[in-house]
This record gives structure tokens, sequence and C-alpha cells, in this order.
């Protein structure tokens, strides 16, 4: 098993650190201009949370399931 030093006298093993990640989330954020003569091209912005999906419910980070009015396709007396 490999392991990650951590300050100067701790060792974490990788299982370990991916835990933590995933027990607290974190998000990963980031952003790409390419230019050409001082003219912005592209634009790309990276935007990502990574968490556990235990994590996203306690926390309510998941979107509702159905559709947008919040029905269910097999819900046939909601139409």
């Amino acid at each position: 098993m490999s392991s990650i030093a951590v300050g100067s006298d701790r060792d974490v093993a990788l299982v370990d650190l991916v835990d933590r990640l995933l027990g607290g989330g974190v998000v990963i954020a980031g952003d790409i201009t390419l230019s050409v003569a001082d003219v912005d091209l592209v634009y790309v912005g990276l935007r990502a949370l990574v968490t556990s999906v235990a994590t996203a419910e306690e926390k309510n980070l998941l979107p509702e399931m159905g559709d947008s009015l919040g029905k269910t396709a097999l819900d046939k007396t909601a139409l």
C-alpha cells in the first residue's frame, strides 16, 4: 500500500486520504482562456464537486428526482 507523507511526522495512506475527501467533499475550479493578439477566442470554465453520495444527501446537494414539474412519468393521475 502506498502512503503519502503529510507534515513532518505523519504518514497517511491513499485510502485514508480519499475517504477524507469524499467524506467532506472537495470543489475543483479552474478557468482557461485562449486568446490571440489580446482577443479572447475560447473560454473554458470548470466547476466540479467531488463527494460521496451519502455526504451529498446529508447536505441536500442532490437534485430532486422526476421531471421539472416534480411529477414522475409513471404517475398518470398527475397529468
